[in-house]
């Protein structure tokens, strides 16, 4: 059977935040049957669509740049298939690139991803100094129900900052249990900010192995 792989870079806003990744991945579902798609399908008792996200993202987090890697038996030209994804106009799905996968390709993995999180003026100073304390320590415990885990400071934040106002850190995935953006606002004091109207967006999601854009079609998010 002929199989054809996309990456599928796309935006999650507004009130989409708000849904799981599990509705999130239903939303797809429905969508890529709306617009007649020949989805390829796992093996077992229970087909679902070969879709794979390399992380996903937590609940009430906006991003302005995800990526579905998607399988179908019917190979389409990237260009095509980004406007059929366009047209359908989901609110708060920006459908902003489509990229064809190249045969033999790895299955995509994940690099790392940024975050931005806007501080009021009045958290910037004491936030420096916790970003300080924390550049000066090897690793850092999170407690996740009954777990104490313990994190390399090195290995899973690559980028820590406040940039024009705007705290920006970017992520690393370390192997086994991975530290979490939130576990990062806890350890930082800063869940006051969250608490009190300011939300997390994911700026970019990166692979180890990009392609090409001579493969790929770009367009606008939707609104």
């Amino acid at each position: 059977m002929t199989r054809a792989r996309y990456h599928i870079r796309f935006s999650k806003t507004g009130p989409l935040r708000w849904i799981s990744h599990r509705d999130l991945l239903r939303l797809w579902e429905r969508l890529f049957h709306r617009i007649d798609l020949k989805l390829a399908m796992s093996e077992g008792f229970h087909p679902k669509p070969r879709m794979n996200f390399p992380s996903a993202l937590a609940l009430g987090t906006a991003s302005l740049d995800e990526l579905l890697e998607l399988e179908l038996t019917e190979p389409l030209d990237p260009q095509e298939l980004a406007g059929r994804l366009q047209a359908d106009q989901q609110p708060g799905l920006g459908i902003l690139q489509v990229t064809a996968v190249p045969e033999g390709s790895a299955k995509a993995k994940l690099k790392s991803t940024t975050y931005n999180l806007p501080i009021p003026e009045s958290d910037r100073a004491a936030l420096l100094a916790e970003i300080e304390a924390l550049r000066s320590r090897d690793t850092i415990e999170i407690k996740r129900k009954d777990k104490t885990l313990v994190f390399r400071l090195a290995a899973e934040i690559e980028h820590l900052a406040v940039e024009d106002g705007v705290l920006v850190f970017r992520c690393t995935p370390d192997q086994g249990a991975s530290l979490r953006p939130t576990d990062l606002i806890q350890e930082l004091k800063i869940t006051h900010v969250t608490d009190s109207g300011q939300f997390l967006t994911r700026t970019r999601v990166e692979l180890e192995h990009e392609f090409e854009s001579s493969r790929c079609v770009t367009g606008q998010m939707t609104s």
